[in-house]
């Protein structure tokens, strides 16, 4: 008996991975269902994206520059161990930039658009039955505990993308097993961060959406390591913003024990 559960825990854990990925999925056809909720969500994205594809433009520019002072230890080398060093040094400064452009778009965004993903994510909820106990904080005190906690995962984020620089500059390993690594850190990371809206809308802050997101970490990994893997996509972290705000309320009602049968079939 005991080795059939053991064998089961890989297969429902897979499932519950499968059906958090899945979570972005029905967010997206809420919303392309949805002009209003599509609107609404696009709006502080594409701003946020202005923003980012400028400093992206930049990374690029001084790549080389970059490069080279990541990896100063091989100033000295031979013209062609120099050469292969900054060549990976390059890529670890990219993925850097990739993987911290990931991790903060999503938490800058939230602060800009505050007020819209409030509402998108309402509208969500009460197409599943609504939140009969939610707490009103107010505009600026909302904001300011917004404010606050996506402060604190950016220093997160910060704490966790050092390191994997450094190790992407392994020669194999970087450009192999930390990129999954990374997806991991990221996905969880930004389920934290887009679950913000329904679990402040309970009176929870990071610290309780935290315990409740970790109680299945299959589901809430499943969830974050596609959303993960879709803003690494040009223009998918503008263009999902609204689709994984949605889908993030669906993951904090499943998280709660709430249902996400559509229980109203009025057009949002």
């Amino acid at each position: 008996m005991s080795g059939d559960l053991s064998e089961n825990r890989p297969v429902s854990a897979f499932r519950e991975f499968a059906t958090g990925a899945g979570l972005l999925g029905r967010g997206l056809g809420l919303v392309l269902r949805s002009p209003r909720l599509l609107l609404l969500g696009l709006l502080p994205a594409v701003l946020a994206g202005i923003l980012y594809t400028v400093a992206l433009v930049l990374l690029i520019r001084y790549l080389p520059d970059l490069a080279a002072g990541a990896t100063w230890f091989a100033d000295d080398w031979s013209g062609w161990t120099r050469g292969t060093v900054r060549f990976f040094g390059g890529i670890a400064v990219l993925g850097l930039g990739l993987l911290l452009s990931v991790l903060t778009f999503t938490a800058v965004t939230l602060l800009i658009g505050d007020p819209f993903y409030e509402k998108v994510s309402e509208l969500v909820e009460d197409r599943f039955g609504g939140v009969p106990d939610a707490v009103d904080t107010g505009f600026w005190r909302g904001l300011r505990r917004s404010l606050a906690d996506s402060l604190k995962l950016i220093g997160v984020s910060i704490l966790v993308a050092v390191p994997l620089f450094l190790l992407g500059l392994v020669p194999v390993v970087g450009q192999t097993v930390i990129p999954v690594v990374a997806g991991a850190a990221g996905g969880w990371l930004l389920a934290l961060e887009l679950t913000g809206v329904p679990f402040q809308r309970r009176g929870q802050r990071l610290r309780h959406r935290r315990v409740v997101l970790a109680r299945n970490k299959p589901l809430t990994l499943g969830f974050g390591s596609a959303v993960f893997a879709t803003f690494l996509i040009p223009l998918g972290a503008v263009l999902l913003m609204p689709a994984a705000i949605a889908g993030a309320t669906l993951l904090a009602r499943r998280s709660l024990g709430k249902p996400i049968a559509i229980i109203d079939t009025a057009p949002l």
